[in-house]
């Protein structure tokens, strides 16, 4: 084969391999922020390249209703998802929902446990002007689920005057974490990410937390079998190794 033919073998090499690529475009997952770093050991696994974008499942759910390109979804609140179905965005059949979370209350590390749930005592470690860091009450799940949780403590009332309301869980994890809050109320997996830098000040019992599923769903016919995945036994390990719990049935 001369140098001439050589070129053309490698020109049509190049473009057949260019052509396999386009093929099998980059799988988007959105999800809640909660689920960061179990998501990033899971898609490790996955055979095809996949990009992750992670916040507060309400904008996730708005930004999908309004087109943005993801191919699965998976959201910290059920309610969020069945918005999601209402407006025909996900693929039938897709939805489940295999893994769980725990409410924990948290300070920065080093602090002591709470002596006891009084609000005397949660307003004492506040101090004259500190505040209990949390998800948005009205679009955050983790911010919804410590709202039901406080209330059945008779808690919330009283409190929602000293309360820090932010976009997502990671980032009431972070202004406790930099000790700009002596409190958070954040998701039980997070202390597994944040270990080092946060203490549970509280055990909340099993009798008080609030049901705290993940829904997972496709978008696309084409993030089908990645949504398959992350609901499967391998995915499924990656959760647990950080922190969540397997979905009662």
């Amino acid at each position: 084969m001369n140098a001439c033919a050589k070129f053309v073998v490698q020109l049509l090499f190049a473009a057949f391999v260019a052509t396999s690529v386009r093929a099998e475009p980059i799988m988007t997952v959105f999800a809640a922020a909660s689920l960061n770093e179990a998501l990033q050991s899971a898609l490790a696994d996955y055979p095809r390249e996949t990009r992750l974008s992670v916040g507060g499942s309400g904008a996730i759910a708005r930004q999908v209703v309004q087109g943005a390109p993801a191919d699965v979804v998976i959201l910290a609140n059920p309610a969020w998802m069945d918005w999601l179905e209402t407006h025909n965005v996900i693929q039938p059949g897709t939805r489940t929902a295999p893994i769980a979370n725990r409410l924990a209350l948290v300070a920065p590390f080093g602090a002591l446990p709470l002596a006891d749930l009084k609000l005397e005592t949660i307003q004492h470690r506040l101090g004259d002007s500190s505040r209990i860091a949390i998800g948005e009450h009205r679009s955050v799940p983790a911010g919804q689920y410590a709202k039901e949780w406080l209330e059945t403590q008779n808690l919330w009332a009283d409190l929602v005057p000293r309360l820090a309301e932010v976009d997502n869980v990671r980032a009431a994890l972070a202004l406790v974490s930099r000790g700009e809050v002596p409190l958070a109320i954040v998701y039980a997996s997070d202390l597994v990410a944040s270990a080092d830098r946060v203490v549970p000040v509280w055990t909340i019992p099993n009798d008080q937390q609030p049901d705290i599923r993940y829904s997972i769903a496709a978008i696309t016919q084409e993030g089908a079998a990645l949504a398959q995945y992350l609901s499967g036994p391998v995915a499924r390990q990656h959760f647990l190794k950080f922190g969540f719990i397997e979905a009662p049935k």
